[in-house]
């Protein structure tokens, strides 16, 4: 397994967006028919497992000192592996490693796996924020990097 940087016209980060999207959408509550553009301003990693691009997510900058994980996602056929849970340790890294030690991340209600994972991750509940607020689908949560990295 490798985890590389992609940029955001990477048309292989690209094609996961879209297969993201469709899965939200075929998810049902909340899931919205929104097409998700890349922005430059995010860094994007995926994850290549025998040559094949199946898992990708992001951090972006929020306010100083943290940033928002974003797009995480990993093809069907390849979860239940841990790629997951080793993608969110390579984004804290970076986001760390560019001065954001806390993290905060949206999902959905209608992702129980999503939220399980981000639990055993260390990630607590805290309320909604920006865009998401008044989205009555969306669950939030944050870690702080700080006290886990000495």
């Amino acid at each position: 397994m490798l985890i590389e940087s992609r940029t955001a016209t990477d048309p292989e980060l690209a094609a996961l967006l879209m297969a993201q999207q469709r899965e939200l959408g075929e998810a049902g509550e909340g899931a919205d028919d929104e097409v998700y553009e890349l922005h430059d301003d995010v860094s994007y990693l995926v994850v290549i497992v025998d040559q094949r691009v199946v898992a990708c997510g992001a951090w972006q900058p929020l306010e100083p000192g943290a940033a928002e994980l974003k797009r995480m996602y990993v093809r069907p056929a390849y979860r239940g592996r841990g790629i997951a849970r080793q993608l969110i340790v390579a984004l804290e890294e970076e986001a760390l490693a560019a001065d954001r030690p806390v993290l905060r991340l949206e999902t959905g209600t209608y992702l129980p796996a999503a939220i399980a994972l981000y639990r055993s991750a260390g990630y607590v509940p805290i309320p909604v924020y920006g865009e998401y607020v008044g989205n009555p689908y969306s669950v939030c949560f944050e870690k702080s990097l700080a006290l886990t990295s000495r």
